[in-house]
C-alpha cells in the first residue's frame, strides 16, 4: 500500500532524545533558578512533562519560546549569534546546543537496532526512505553512527532554515521529505515519537502515522494523531 517510509531522527532512529532532554533540563533549570532568585520566587524545575509538551520535536528556538510561554515568560529574540549569558531566545537556544554537543562528545549517539533492521528490510524490498529532524545536528549524528547512506532524502533543521519551513506540528518538513522522495503523502508512512510530530503527520495527510511510544503514557500519541502506537519498531513488519 505504501511506497516510502519517513523517519524522525531523535527517539526513533537514534537514541539521542534523552541527550536532548538532559540538555534542555540543564539549560532551563539554570535559567529558572537564577530568575527565581532575582525575583524572590520559588524555583520550579523543568520537568520531563515540560519536555514532552513544549519542546520535543520542535525547532530549538521554537522550543525555547514554547516552554517559556508556558511559564508566563517572554524574552526578546535577540541576535542569532547571542551566546552564553544573553537573556534572549537565541542566547538560550544556542546555549542548549552547546550543552547537547558537549554531552554527545562524552555520550556518543547510538541507533536503535530494530529501527535499522526495519530500514534495511524496507530498502531491500524497494521502498524509499527519508529522515527528518528539527535538529541542525542531523548529518553529524547520522555520520557518527554510520547510517547516513540509509536514506534517500533528508530534511533537517539546516534544510528547514534554508527553505524557511515552519517546524512541527506544522507538516511542512514532512511534506518536503515526501516531495524529495517523489511520493505523495498518502503513499508514505511517518514514524514519530513526539506529540508535535504525530500531529504534523496527521495534518499532512500521510497514509499512515506510526507513533513510537518510548516514554509517553499509553495512547497519548494516538490521541494526538497517530494511527497506531508501538513501543519499538521490532513490532512493525513489512509485508512483501
Amino acid at each position: 500500500e505504501f511506497d516510502a517510509l519517513i523517519f524522525d531522527l531523535d527517539g526513533v532512529v537514534t537514541q539521542t532524545a534523552a541527550v536532548h532532554a538532559a540538555a534542555w533540563k540543564r539549560l532551563f533549570d539554570d535559567y529558572l533558578r537564577g530568575r527565581a532568585r532575582r525575583e524572590g520566587r520559588p524555583f520550579e524545575p523543568f520537568t520531563l512533562e515540560d519536555y514532552r509538551l513544549y519542546v520535543d520535536g520542535k525547532p530549538r528556538f521554537d522550543g525555547v519560546v514554547s516552554f517559556l510561554e508556558s511559564r508566563g515568560i517572554t524574552l526578546p529574540y535577540g541576535d542569532p549569534e547571542d551566546g552564553e549569558g544573553r537573556e534572549t531566545v537565541y542566547g538560550l537556544g544556542n546555549q542548549k546546543n552547546r550543552y547537547f554537543l558537549g554531552q554527545l562528545e562524552s555520550q556518543s549517539a547510538e541507533a536503535f537496532p530494530s529501527t535499522i533492521e526495519l530500514i534495511r528490510g524496507a530498502r531491500a524490498k524497494g521502498l524509499k526512505t527519508a529522515i527528518f529532524s528539527a535538529s541542525r545536528n542531523c548529518v553529524p549524528i547520522l555520520k557518527s553512527v554510520g547510517i547516513l547512506d540509509l536514506f534517500d532524502a533528508r530534511v533537517d533543521g539546516v534544510v528547514a532554515a534554508e527553505l524557511n519551513l515552519p517546524g512541527k506540528p506544522n507538516p511542512a518538513t514532512l511534506l518536503e521529505a515526501a516531495r524529495r522522495l517523489g511520493v505523495s503523502p498518502q503513499r508514505a508512512v511517518i514514524f514519530e515519537d513526539a506529540i508535535a510530530g504525530v500531529q504534523a503527520g496527521r495534518a499532512g495527510g500521510f497514509g499512515l502515522v506510526v507513533g513510537v511510544n518510548r516514554s509517553h503514557a499509553e495512547g497519548v500519541l494516538i490521541s494526538n494523531g497517530a494511527d497506531v502506537e508501538v513501543s519499538d519498531l521490532s513490532e512493525v513488519t513489512i509485508i512483501p
